[in-house]
């Protein structure tokens, strides 16, 4: 029989140190920390957020760890990690690893923040070495299935890399580890159906997987055993949740160092597979002079999963989360607005008369890349009412590891995320506190000393 998977990912997660790690992996690691704590606190505002987080408060209340955004606040560390994997993914402005086809960090981030919150103080060195291993564990799993997604891996392989980052986090014995993993399969869940009709269920799938994340680490820290073949197994992950398994070669790239620097920043709070059409856009504008009252029709031949994924017609009345998901929309905004920011959801902007009749002039057409999983090459045809054309070529999508975020990029995404939350005002604090992590005695002291969050920090002795 092969090696067990379960074995070989626990096992790498275990062994990571931060200070061995290459300092790419270190840099990045730190760069997304930041940038996802500071989506999560955008994510407050997000659609039917309110509404999640007076779900997550009937379950309980009197807890120790801090929500996002809401710096009065601490919930129990089940219910912190539900609220704040759904804030940063709520607004699709999380990174993104586009080979694994997903969100590492909304469920891994979430389920660590809790997790510090419930326990003794975290060092610094151990939360940033439990990122990398959860963010190593779910893409690994994304990458180990090279078929088209039929359910939705930012949570179904996020709450795998969640339990990896969680045992590396409190240096959990090898066995505890390997149960919680086989107690996350009977725990995993995620349907691409809320993909298809852009409903709020995609979000809070991923908040399912980061707070039931802590359930299968709990339930192994009882002693009660989990499978011991959770990803192999005639009825696990793989049989189940894909269509078939490349393990092998997948396991194989984890000795090549750390899968958080294959990530990619979000420019724009949307569907990362409708960033190369927004850039296709805005360089059409730019270069060549195209306005929405000269175009007659843009296509965007795109790979499949492009089409898949944005490839939807505007409706009247839509959700937002339907919105960030539709090209034929977000080019409409770019074409009238110059970009797509986080005030582009509201309902006055989504049922904005002129963006829906120019969105009814853009589509995604398919074309026969055979990589499943392929974001580029892409181009952008945009024909004028006075019969010209004008063509862009997409070869990279910004903010991926070929076409990253600069610094000042960076800090301005997080400063526009802050400032939506009506917390501009922390945006140093953050920084500076993301920046301390590596030499943080505890973790979580250091990053709720920015403001961003409420919470002790963890129980009261």
């Amino acid at each position: 029989m092969e090696p067990n998977p379960a074995h070989v990912l626990v096992d790498h997660a275990l062994a990571l140190a931060w200070p061995r790690l290459p300092a790419r992996d270190r840099e990045r690691t730190l760069a997304f920390v930041h940038d996802s704590l500071a989506v999560g606190v955008a994510g407050r505002q997000a659609a039917h957020a309110e509404a999640v987080l007076a779900v997550a408060r009937s379950w309980g209340e009197g807890g120790v760890a801090p929500v996002l955004g809401r710096p009065g606040l601490a919930l129990p560390a089940p219910s912190a990690a539900f609220v704040n994997a759904f804030q940063i993914h709520g607004q699709e402005f999380d990174c993104v690893h586009e080979p694994a086809v997903l969100h590492p960090m909304a469920t891994v981030l979430s389920a660590l923040l809790a997790e510090a919150a419930r326990g003794g103080p975290v060092a610094g060195e151990d939360l940033l070495a439990a990122v990398v291993a959860g963010v190593d564990v779910a893409v690994t799993l994304g990458l180990a299935a090279p078929d088209a997604l039929r359910f939705f891996r930012p949570a179904t392989a996020g709450i795998f890399g969640c339990v990896a980052a969680i045992a590396r986090l409190r240096r959990l014995p090898r066995a505890i580890a390997l149960d919680a993993m086989g107690h996350a399969l009977a725990l995993v869940s995620g349907t691409m159906q809320a993909h298809v009709e852009g409903k709020p269920a995609l979000p809070i799938q991923v908040a399912n997987a980061a707070r039931n994340a802590l359930v299968a680490v709990d339930l192994a820290v009882a002693g009660i055993p989990g499978v011991t073949r959770p990803f192999d197994g005639p009825f696990g992950y793989f049989a189940l949740m894909e269509t078939r398994a490349a393990l092998a070669p997948a396991l194989a790239r984890l000795a090549s160092g750390g899968r958080i620097a294959e990530v990619s920043w979000k420019p724009f709070p949307t569907g990362r597979a409708g960033h190369g059409g927004i850039v296709a856009i805005q360089r059409l504008m730019r270069d060549q002079g195209l306005t929405a009252g000269a175009l007659d029709r843009l296509d965007y031949h795109a790979p499949p999963l492009i089409a898949r994924l944005v490839g939807r017609p505007a409706t009247a009345a839509m959700e937002p989360g339907y919105a960030r998901l539709c090209l034929a929309y977000l080019g409409a905004v770019t074409l009238l607005r110059g970009t797509v920011g986080l005030g582009d959801f509201t309902r006055e902007r989504l049922d904005d008369p002129a963006v829906l009749a120019l969105a009814e002039r853009i589509r995604v057409v398919p074309d026969a890349n055979p990589d499943q999983a392929a974001f580029v090459p892409a181009r952008a045809e945009a024909r004028l009412t006075s019969g010209g054309v004008l063509v862009q070529t997409v070869t990279a999508q910004f903010g991926s590891p070929d076409w990253p975020l600069g610094e000042a990029e960076r800090q301005d995404k997080a400063r526009a995320c802050l400032a939506f939350a009506g917390l501009e005002a922390c945006h140093d604090r953050l920084s500076a506190a993301v920046m301390a992590l590596p030499g943080a005695a505890d973790s979580l002291a250091c990053l709720v000393a920015s403001g961003i969050m409420g919470g002790n920090g963890r129980p009261a002795d």
